[in-house]
């Protein structure tokens, strides 16, 4: 049997020592497990075989289930490495407590579905063959969970979709010398073409080691750096005839970093890229290097047919941006949850932004308890993604509940996120929230507008001013716009199908027509990009996801129109927007 996404998950990042473990896993859930007392046990045999990285909920996974499911156990054996190392076990994503075993032993936990973690399970390790058991638990009604668009009903409904349990991204081991190199975070400066690399070395005392970072262009060494290494290690290079990373022309550059021991052999060898681009607020627009770039952004949700979570292919997640781009969009949205990150890694290498956006629906913000898992996640998500060039901006929450005009989410809270965002990553903006109510600071004021009138809707943002109300005709509230970069971050989302209207789910009244569909998304489009004021747009959305049918093309990602309607979107989509001619 061939190993189902066999790609190196990290490609920022990247090992030889390399072992999938994708593939079929004994698997048991919930009443599966009963009068099985230990599914720790490397002694038990599971009842059933799932093929991982699929969650259970999924056709590919084998299972299908797509009821609720709280416990599920997974059981696999494997061959001890040939290392005089250390051996790493790493989890792309668990939704959502993650429990492993190594030969019946307990090896660590992880709290968070959409963050990857790493094991250190050498001293469990035992020649020859081993067992690796993994529990999850998973319950999307507690309050505690970040679930993002995970339906809370039995059943889909509205814009809630099926569930995703348990492992949904690769299973991974690699070889590493006993002191390696962990991270390395790279901060880039588009004026001079410096690079700054801060990298971290784990597992012991590196004391008489060299860390050798050389950059390299097309193939040819450009700059290089070496110095005496040590637990954390901040340099900067400067590289000649700096190239940009832009969408127009997403120039990489590869980085190899090399960690040698006292007689100058090589022990820990990383390959990765950098990109070299800034990004700015300022003059109420967002700027790419030094140009206003009108962010024409699609809404990406990130579900699959066949796969739910989990792309069915490493292809598939490419051609997902290929198939916005194709349509003039140069970014997107990646709406409710964590996207794998080799998605990011398509994005670098097709010049696509995109904005990160936690799936923060499902937590009880009132809840004390949820607090910390929620923060501690949403940095770890910072951390994973920080050093990709296509990702712009942060989204920590979408749309916090409202009541009587306020959030009913703790506004304290959404300071505390956005400002420990910041903390993190100053490079780039952040939303203090996506929609409904700006509690403040935030870098960039954004609205979800439905409305599916282009004059009313045009309207509503032509004598916008700093003071003015800004209504969001959605959820019924205005609030007074303080000034700085304006982004209508919801729009559209007309229905567009063959099923009826309470099979096939949208926002406002159907278009009667392709043509009436064609003049509405025209007409929503111009509004925006022919206003000075706006900044950035996003549609709803790039492709159904089950009973939300207003996609632009159907959620197997097939045509819904003719070619003159998608040469039309094309056309709205790409023309010259105001702010790109005023700034």
């Amino acid at each position: 049997m061939s190993i189902p996404r066999p790609e190196y998950p990290r490609p920022q990042f990247v090992r030889d020592s390399f072992i999938n473990l994708n593939g079929e896993w004994q698997f048991g859930m919930d009443a599966d497990l009963d009068g099985i007392p230990a599914p720790q046990d490397p002694a038990v045999t599971l009842p059933r075989t799932i093929t991982v990285p699929f969650c259970p909920e999924s056709v590919l996974s084998g299972i299908g289930h797509t009821d609720f499911i709280q416990n599920v156990w997974y059981r696999r054996t494997f061959t001890r490495p040939a290392t005089d190392g250390r051996v790493l076990l790493h989890f792309g994503a668990v939704d959502y407590l993650a429990t492993v075993y190594m030969n019946g032993q307990k090896a660590g936990t992880h709290r968070g579905g959409y963050t990857p973690f790493t094991l250190d399970i050498t001293g469990l390790l035992r020649d020859g063959e081993n067992d690796l058991a993994v529990h999850a638990f998973d319950d999307t009604l507690d309050g505690l969970q970040a679930s993002g668009k995970q339906s809370v009903w039995p059943q889909s409904r509205g814009c809630h979709y099926t569930r995703t349990t348990g492992i949904w991204q690769t299973v991974w081991m690699e070889c590493v010398p006993s002191v390696y190199l962990k991270r390395v975070k790279t901060q880039t400066d588009y004026h001079s073409g410096t690079v700054t690399f801060e990298s971290l070395i784990e597992g012991g005392d590196p004391a008489g080691k060299t860390l050798r970072t050389t950059v390299y262009a097309d193939g040819a060494a450009v700059v290089s750096h070496t110095q005496e290494a040590a637990r954390n290690n901040a340099f900067a290079v400067t590289v000649p005839n700096v190239r940009l990373w832009d969408v127009n022309d997403p120039y990489l550059y590869d980085v190899v970093y090399e960690l040698s021991d006292e007689d100058g052999n090589v022990v820990d060898r990383v390959t990765s890229y950098v990109g070299v681009r800034g990004v700015e607020v300022k003059n109420n627009a967002m700027y790419l290097n030094g140009r206003a770039v009108f962010q024409r952004l699609v809404l990406d949700q990130g579900f699959y047919p066949d796969g739910i979570y989990t792309a069915p292919t490493d292809d598939a997640l490419r051609q997902d941006i290929v198939l916005s781009q194709e349509l003039g969009f140069n970014g997107a949205r990646l709406h409710q949850k964590v996207f794998e990150e080799r998605y990011l890694y398509h994005a670098d290498k097709l010049g696509y932004l995109v904005w990160d956006e936690y799936g923060n629906w499902g937590v009880d913000y009132g809840n004390p308890l949820a607090i910390h898992p929620y923060l501690q996640e949403w940095l770890e998500v910072v951390e994973r993604d920080y050093n990709h060039p296509a990702l712009i901006g942060w989204c920590p929450f979408n749309e916090a509940e409202m009541a009587g005009g306020k959030p009913v989410t703790y506004p304290d809270l959404l300071r505390t996120v956005y400002l420990a965002t910041k903390a993190v990553d100053a490079t780039r903006p952040a939303i203090d929230v996506s929609g409904y109510y700006h509690v403040h600071p935030t870098d960039v004021y954004d609205v979800h507008d439905y409305d599916q009138n282009p004059e009313t809707f045009r309207a509503r943002y032509a004598d916008l001013a700093i003071g003015s109300e800004v209504m969001d005709p959605y959820h019924g509230h205005s609030q007074e716009y303080r000034g700085g970069a304006f982004f209508v971050s919801e729009y559209g989302g007309a229905r567009y199908s063959s099923a009826e209207a309470d099979v096939a789910w949208g926002y406002g009244e159907a278009p009667a027509d392709e043509v009436a569909f064609m003049d509405r998304y025209v007409g929503l489009t111009e509004a925006l990009l022919q206003n000075p004021k706006v900044c950035a747009l996003c549609y709803t959305q790039i492709y159904d996801v089950e009973q939300e049918q207003n996609g632009l093309y159907t959620y197997a990602r097939e045509r819904k129109f003719t070619d003159a309607g998608y040469a039309r979107i094309r056309a709205c989509n790409t023309q010259v927007a105001a702010i790109e001619k005023e700034k």
